[in-house]
């Protein structure tokens, strides 16, 4: 079974700039998987949202960027990266593999200051833009 992962950017106020759910699509999804899948996104959220408090903990004890699993929930890991101006790339996943983890992190991270440096959007604000998106699954495929 291949694994998913559920991926955001938290903005510095604590709220999702960015999120997407990062699944194989090897096979076409019905409207049963739909709803479970949408079941899913709701706790995938709620899990990353309540490893915040860890993450401000654990940035604090370190001056790496990477900061790798900060948490874990039942058989599910969080791992995070920072960015300088404290925006969170936080990643939910089953499986430990932190070198290709850390390069999704680092080109997630480029394609997001890519972003920051586009005069129409405004930081701290939802990144909407579906050639953003496109690249995050891209980096994902390559990595992950």
């Amino acid at each position: 079974m291949a694994s998913s992962f559920y991926f955001a950017i938290v903005g510095t106020n604590d709220h999702p700039l960015y999120e997407t759910e990062i699944t194989p699509s090897s096979r076409p999804s019905s409207a049963v998987d739909s709803l479970k899948r949408d079941e899913h996104r709701h706790l995938n959220q709620f899990i990353v949202h309540s490893a915040l408090d860890i993450v401000e903990e654990v940035q604090w004890n370190t001056q790496n960027l990477y900061l790798k699993v900060v948490d874990k929930f039942n058989e599910y890991l969080i791992s995070v990266y920072l960015s300088v101006g404290n925006v969170k790339f936080m990643l939910l996943h089953d499986s430990k593999s932190e070198d290709s983890i850390k390069g999704f992190f680092v080109d997630v991270h480029e394609l997001y200051l890519k972003t920051l440096m586009n005069p129409f959007y405004t930081p701290n604000t939802a990144i909407t833009s579906a050639q953003f998106d496109q690249r995050v699954k891209l980096a994902a495929k390559r990595f992950l």
